[in-house]
C-alpha cells in the first residue's frame, strides 16, 4: 500500500468510522474482500436492504458479490467510491452530520440528493453514477442574479 492509503486507512480505524462500517456489514451479513488502498468491499449485503453501492469508513457496502465490484468494468465505481473513503479520513465521524446536510441542500436546488452534494461532486457524479440535474427555477434565477452582480474580479457591485 502507499503511504497515502496507509494513512487514509488508519485514520478511519482511529476515528471509527471503519468499525461503524464493519457493524453494519457484519448485521447484513456480508462477505469481506480486501481492495486495492486498504478499502474493504462488504459484498452480497442482505441486510439492512440496500439500494446502492455505499461507503462508511473504509469499507463499501453492495448488495452485489465483491467480485462485481472489483471487475476492471466498475473501476469508476470503486474510484468514487474510494474517493469517499478519503473525506471519511478528513471528517471522521462529522461525515455523517455533513453528508445528510449535503443531500438536503442538493435536494433543495435539483431535487435530487446527489447532483450538487458536494462529497458527491468531489468523489465524481459520472463516476458514482449520478447525473447533472438541472437547477429548481428559482434556484437558477438566484444564481443568475448573483453572477450578474459580481463584478470580474469577483466582489459585487
Amino acid at each position: 500500500m502507499r503511504p497515502r492509503h496507509v494513512g487514509r486507512t488508519a485514520l478511519t480505524a482511529i476515528n471509527g468510522t471503519t468499525l461503524v462500517g464493519l457493524m453494519i456489514a457484519a448485521a447484513a451479513r456480508a462477505r469481506i474482500r480486501r481492495a486495492p488502498g486498504g478499502v474493504l468491499i462488504a459484498g452480497d449485503c442482505r441486510r439492512p436492504a440496500l439500494r446502492r453501492t455505499f461507503t462508511i469508513g473504509s469499507v463499501v457496502l453492495t448488495r452485489r458479490p465483491a467480485e462485481w465490484l472489483l471487475h476492471p468494468d466498475q473501476a469508476q465505481l470503486l474510484g468514487h467510491e474510494t474517493r469517499h473513503v478519503a473525506q471519511y479520513a478528513g471528517l471522521g465521524p462529522l461525515f455523517f452530520p455533513a453528508y445528510w446536510l449535503a443531500c438536503g441542500w442538493s435536494y433543495l436546488l435539483t431535487r435530487s440528493y446527489g447532483s450538487r452534494n458536494w462529497f458527491e461532486r468531489r468523489a465524481g457524479l459520472a463516476a458514482g453514477r449520478y447525473r447533472e440535474t438541472p437547477l429548481r427555477p428559482w434556484a437558477a434565477r438566484m444564481i443568475r442574479q448573483q453572477r450578474r452582480t459580481e463584478k470580474p474580479d469577483g466582489t459585487e457591485t
